[in-house]
């Protein structure tokens, strides 16, 4: 029983040691070697006193950390080969996520073999598009095969289960008034039929049956898309652009996706290819969510068999009054108007309040909607019935990024 008390113990010393760094071991009695010793040093090139944008630096005989990565990309692809070695693949995103912020190695990601290098995720995705317009070519086809690698990842988790849930939506919200009786929509017919209960029977005659529609090819939604792509909603951009491509995949749907900043421009037609689609954004910028509804507005053909979806964090730099005109109006029209602080994993986002709440007083609350989340959402969107819309996690607020 001694000896676990003191190997738990050396092991929460040990544990201590890595995560203060250095100049802790003298604190706590520890020294670290091995494999214990590489960790540390990766972790203080990153986060130790060297782990700043200027300067560079190795490891001193001391073991501080005031080891750097400096702005070499040799030394920045031996530190990612050595995070992936001795860290889980989890751990690898979050740090070097730190790395392109904390570091500046933005434009390391320019080079090829930095590119294959790095553990893809959505954020490396995110700065891979943010660094489109400077890319050389030589790195744009390594660029190309990291975000394919994400955005098949992202699809093969989510589109078979938006297909399932939306087909059914689909087919429950095409009502018919003759169903055979396993496609009898109880529910319906019992509220259609109040006025036919017969109190003596304790009954109600059904005069007219509500049934499911059955699947068919004719086209039944209308689904808009609408994704600001301002840098703080890259992320956004992204899953959207997948589930744009999974919704475009089915005949029973027609989907436009429209991105905008202060411009708006249409993508539906490389709906075909996510990839086309992300690399056709433009991410940073202002945003002019009233020209970008307005466009929208104008390709609607059949408000009351459309879904607009407005993905945004609702920082308007257009004209607010309009936009919120033009909502009401489509609202007003029988579209079915649903509002995304953010489509992503990563949490309520900072957001204009003062635009949710005029939203939510005109019936279209605005809520952060994870992906899991969003088929369910499109769902009830698509069945005209109340929005999932998840409990308020109080978001922060500020300006915009």
């Amino acid at each position: 029983m001694t000896v676990g008390v003191e190997s738990d113990g050396r092991e929460r010393l040990r544990r201590w040691r890595l995560v203060l760094g250095g100049e802790s071991e003298k604190g706590t009695g520890c020294a670290l070697t091995g494999d214990d010793l590489a960790m540390d040093g990766a972790l203080g090139a990153l986060y130790g006193a060297g782990g700043k944008k200027e300067g560079s630096g190795r490891r001193s005989a001391g073991g501080d950390r005031r080891a750097s990565l400096g702005a070499s990309a040799p030394s920045v692809a031996r530190w990612l080969g050595d995070i992936r070695t001795y860290f889980p693949s989890s751990v690898v995103r979050i740090m070097q996520r730190d790395a392109i912020d904390r570091l500046g190695l933005s434009t390391l990601l320019l080079e090829p073999e930095m590119l294959e290098a790095v553990e893809a995720d959505v954020h490396l995705v995110s700065t891979l598009l943010s660094l489109n317009k400077v890319m050389p070519e030589e790195s744009k086809e390594t660029a190309r095969a990291v975000v394919r690698k994400v955005v098949e990842e992202i699809e093969k988790r989510l589109a078979s289960r938006t297909r399932a849930t939306l087909t059914g939506a689909l087919d429950r919200s095409a009502r018919i008034s003759r169903p055979r009786h396993r496609d009898i929509d109880w529910n319906r017919t019992i509220a259609a039929n109040l006025k036919n209960y017969l109190p003596e029977y304790r009954t109600v005659v059904p005069e007219r049956l509500i049934g499911y529609g059955r699947s068919s090819q004719a086209v039944k939604k209308e689904i808009v898309l609408c994704v600001d792509q301002s840098g703080s909603m890259a992320a956004s951009v992204v899953y959207a652009s997948v589930f744009g491509a999974v919704l475009a995949s089915m005949r029973t749907v027609a989907t436009r996706l429209v991105v905008f900043d202060t411009a708006v421009v249409d993508l539906t037609d490389d709906l075909d290819d996510p990839v086309d689609v992300l690399f056709g954004t433009q991410l940073g910028g202002g945003t002019d969510i009233n020209r970008a509804l307005a466009y929208c507005q104008s390709r609607i053909t059949r408000p009351a068999e459309t879904v607009v979806v407005l993905i945004s964090d609702l920082y308007e730099g257009g004209i607010r009054d309009e936009m919120l005109k033009r909502v009401a109006a489509m609202k007003a029209a029988g579209v079915q108007f649903v509002a995304l602080l953010a489509l992503s994993d990563e949490g309520a986002p900072s957001y204009d309040r003062e635009h949710a709440a005029a939203l939510a007083a005109l019936g279209a609350p605005a809520f952060a909607c994870t992906p899991d989340l969003f088929p369910e959402v499109m769902a009830a969107a698509i069945e005209k019935r109340p929005l999932p819309v998840p409990d308020p996690a109080a978001p922060t607020t500020g300006s915009r990024g």
